[in-house]
């Protein structure tokens, strides 16, 4: 197989302000191999190919394709040269068939006829699963993924750049995406992955670059390297890779939710009938595709969506009374009494206020707790410089706006903040989004130190093969409805991908 160098990048500078995001970085892309990029958040994997990809362009450092010397001012000029590059969130136009966006932007006369007879050339060349006249927004998240694709194929791609392409695919779909990127790979075009799945790194590519702090590490094999090693790589330091689960002491009844029913704003059934029990020093796991309900559960039972069925029912261990939060609002929930602790999705949206520093957005949950009107910061700083420390925030201190941080960082503040209400049900929404290996290891210690305080743990994630380490029970949601709940420490993950897209996770024909 040929494996020659398709790019070449040497002693890549790229600064934004004072932060050194890539620092003399020299990274070489073969054809007819995949190559992971690793790194923590903020080590410079994606500014790294947005600069191949015309997005930004380098300070200094020089970049050879096919051997000769480039300049990429522009995703146009990628394109010329072969590369394309396919982000995280789809740039697609919803009532457009797939057919209209592939060939979208493109100059010359439009022929849909020959456009979709070349769509299918494609298609069929690399095992792709699309329907040319299919309006976007009747697809699938793995469809819209295959059309983005097929997009950059069809313009001449054969460089190409996946940003974390499996994030929320099904396990399913996820097989599926692999064969197509081998059947590329076997025909001589150069991919790259940046992702944070080392189990699919080692599945599916043939080299592993590692970049730290904004510099390159170095390259392994991967059939030669492990998991440990490539973390240790990206961290610097020897990293833990266990997740512990202990068994759930005493489980005791905590939330009891009986055919709760919600409707979204425009009327458009989110939740149907949804029923489950979570309980006392356990994790309970929430999986499910994007969008199947995850959101508006977590939220209804806070009390910050309405409900249009259906109980929600807390189980208090210090009066043994049962109390009903249907219809209550966060505030009138919090005055009953009931420790519920809330890290929602929409961390500057919901959970946190961008433009107020540390200590006081520890002090949005504590602030009516002056004496006589008077806002009490002792405790919230307190609070505040905990968190820093524990979760290791990156901040220069207390006083920073919260909109300063990095994502993975905000996300450290708004969990540690929960954490701190000492709460007897905590619910999180994909607590590890946008953190880096080390802080997530943090994460899921922290989750398990509150089940053995008898906390019950709400967790929805996104990685099955966490949620299958660390959760005691997984509840499985499909298109608003429960598909099942499985044991997490006899689970498979296959039949809980199929669960994903399948009420019950019937095979079809079954």
């Amino acid at each position: 197989m040929n494996t020659s160098a398709a790019v070449e990048m040497r002693n890549i500078h790229k600064r934004f302000g004072s932060v050194l995001a890539n620092n003399d970085v020299s990274l070489d892309i073969n054809r007819g191999e995949i190559l992971a990029l690793l790194g923590e958040n903020g080590s410079g994997k994606t500014t790294l190919m947005n600069m191949l990809a015309g997005i930004y362009f380098p300070d200094s450092g020089t970049i050879r394709v096919n051997g000769e010397p480039v300049v990429i001012a522009s995703p146009k000029e990628a394109f010329e040269l072969g590369i394309g590059m396919i982000h995280q969130h789809f740039k697609l136009v919803d009532v457009l068939s797939a057919a209209e966006n592939i060939v979208l932007g493109l100059e010359g006369k439009l022929d849909l006829k020959s456009a979709t007879k070349k769509i299918r050339e494609i298609c069929d060349a690399y095992g792709f699963d699309v329907n040319p006249s299919q309006k976007i927004y009747d697809m699938s998240v793995s469809q819209k993924q295959t059309v983005e694709i097929v997009k950059v194929l069809y313009r001449g791609a054969d460089i190409l750049i996946l940003d974390e392409p499996t994030a929320v695919l099904t396990p399913q779909e996820t097989d599926k995406l692999f064969a197509v990127l081998r059947n590329m790979r076997d025909d001589g075009k150069a991919i790259v992955i940046i992702t944070h799945k080392l189990n699919e790194v080692q599945a599916l590519s043939d080299k592993v670059a590692v970049l730290r702090g904004g510099r390159y590490i170095g390259t392994l094999i991967t059939k030669d390297t492990n998991a440990q090693e490539m973390t240790d790589m990206m961290v610097g330091r020897a990293v833990s890779l266990n997740i512990d689960r202990p068994d759930p002491v005493d489980p005791q009844l905590r939330l009891e939710i009986r055919d709760l029913t919600v409707r979204n704003e425009e009327g458009l059934l989110k939740l149907d009938h949804v029923s489950f029990d979570a309980n006392s020093g356990e994790i309970l796991g929430i999986a499910g595709i994007s969008g199947a309900g995850q959101k508006e559960l977590l939220e209804a039972i806070y009390g910050l969506q309405g409900t249009e069925e259906g109980t929600v029912i807390f189980h208090d261990p210090e009066t043994n009374k049962a109390i009903d939060l249907k219809y209550k609002t966060p505030m009138q929930i919090r005055q009953l009494g009931v420790s519920l602790s809330f890290v929602p999705e929409d961390r500057l949206g919901m959970g946190l206020v961008g433009s107020m520093d540390i200590t006081d957005n520890m002090m949005l949950r504590s602030y009516r707790s002056g004496p006589h009107g008077f806002l009490n910061r002792k405790a919230p700083k307190s609070m505040a410089r905990w968190i820093i420390r524990e979760l290791e925030v990156a901040t220069p201190g207390t006083s920073i706006p919260v909109r300063r941080l990095s994502g993975g960082n905000v996300q450290k503040v708004l969990v540690g903040r929960e954490i701190a209400q000492t709460p007897k049900v905590l619910m999180m929404a994909y607590p590890v989004r946008g953190l880096d290996i080390n802080s997530s290891y943090t994460i899921y210690q922290l989750m398990n130190l509150q089940k053995e305080k008898g906390v019950a743990v709400i967790f929805v994630g996104e990685d099955l093969d966490v949620l299958m380490e660390l959760c005691d029970r997984i509840l499985v949601l499909c298109g608003g409805k429960v598909s099942g709940i499985v044991d997490g420490r006899k689970a498979d993950k296959q039949q809980i991908g199929l669960m994903m897209t399948r009420v019950g996770g019937e095979q079809d024909g079954e």
